[in-house]
């Protein structure tokens, strides 16, 4: 569970609206990555985790625990954007509506708050971030840990994904995130 001030977030003041909330969604583990734009391409990078919910509870209490860790995290940051990982297809039906599940709650959230929202399928991150649509997850993460400047890749995969989809996001909107600021923080 996502806590105001939580130490895994960066030590920067919360609420410029001059970041973007990078989503990896899931019912079990949902992956969030709150970077503040840099120049050609990089980013610093003010919060990275996994938002978790008990696999013994019973969906709607999932979900209702993870969009309370979502709205915590956008009044933590006051995102400009929220840029989410398009379902696009899963080969176990039942992971599937869980991912779909939980992206319409952080979609629902994000429009709620006014923020820019985005949807990347899994090519486009892949393309944007490592420059070749199929590229593997060792590569995807390698290229956020050098674009980020981080001494090791990002940890757990799920975060380190939703580092990517805001890394994304940056490179395929860099006006978008710039004409926000002025009403990041507005509902």
């Amino acid at each position: 569970m996502f806590a105001p001030s939580d130490p895994r977030s960066a030590g920067s003041p919360s609420g410029t609206g001059q970041c973007v909330l990078g989503i990896d969604p899931g019912l079990t583990r949902c992956g969030y990555a709150v970077l503040i734009p840099g120049t050609s391409g990089s980013a610093q990078v003010r919060a990275l985790g996994v938002l978790r919910t008990d696999r013994d509870d019973d969906t709607p209490k999932r979900l209702a625990d993870l969009a309370v860790d979502i709205e915590a995290l956008l009044d933590e940051f006051a995102p400009a954007a929220v840029a989410v990982e398009r379902v696009f297809f899963q080969n176990n039906v039942r992971t599937a509506i869980g991912v779909a599940q939980a992206s319409g709650v952080v979609l629902a959230a994000a429009a709620r708050r006014g923020c820019i929202v985005a949807e990347y399928t899994p090519s486009q991150v892949k393309d944007t971030v490592a420059g070749w649509g199929a590229a593997d997850k060792g590569q995807v993460q390698r290229m956020v840990q050098m674009r980020l400047g981080l001494a090791d890749v990002p940890k757990p995969p799920d975060a380190a994904d939703a580092a990517a989809i805001a890394l994304c996001h940056l490179a395929m909107s860099p006006g978008l995130l710039a004409a926000a600021s002025g009403s990041a923080g507005r509902r």
